[in-house]
């Protein structure tokens, strides 16, 4: 029995906080409501090879609805980047702030990629600004913990 409720001790100190879960889950549905998985994600933009011959007529409508989605996709990104910089609104050593350092960086970044036709690449890039934008928003919310506890702690000390 004794070492049963060890064990439950154990799983409830590991267990995460159910209204922490719901709150990762809205946070990411809010940034990103495209493909849940990179799976889908490389479904969606890598071509295929069609065993099918399509006509001329066939074959643009096929390359405008990829091209769309795949428009679609980076205009999904850059809002989350816009929406993401939100959150840093301190200055960089130079005084200007980060969330202005961040825009012009990715628009420097899409405007790089702006004319890129290969559909893997093209993934590839949408893929790595996700996962920027979760780390970059990651380590925002661990600095500002961090800053809380730091005041948290110079108030205790009073």
């Amino acid at each position: 029995m004794g070492k049963m409720m060890a064990n439950v001790q154990i799983c409830r100190r590991l267990a995460v906080p159910s209204n922490h879960l719901r709150s990762i889950y809205y946070h990411r549905r809010l940034l990103h409501n495209g493909p849940d998985t990179i799976e889908e994600l490389i479904d969606r933009h890598v071509a295929k090879t069609d065993k099918k011959t399509h006509s001329d007529d066939e074959n643009e409508l096929v390359t405008r609805q990829r091209l769309t989605s795949t428009r679609r996709e980076a205009l999904s990104l850059y809002r989350d980047i816009i929406r993401a910089t939100r959150f840093f609104m301190w200055p960089d050593p130079k005084g200007v702030l980060w969330r202005d350092v961040l825009r012009e960086n990715a628009r420097k970044e899409f405007e790089e990629a702006r004319f890129e036709k290969d559909p893997e690449i093209i993934t590839r890039l949408l893929i790595g600004g996700h996962d920027a934008v979760q780390a970059a928003l990651d380590k925002a919310v661990e600095k500002q913990r961090q800053q809380i506890e730091k005041e948290k702690a110079g108030q205790d000390r009073r």
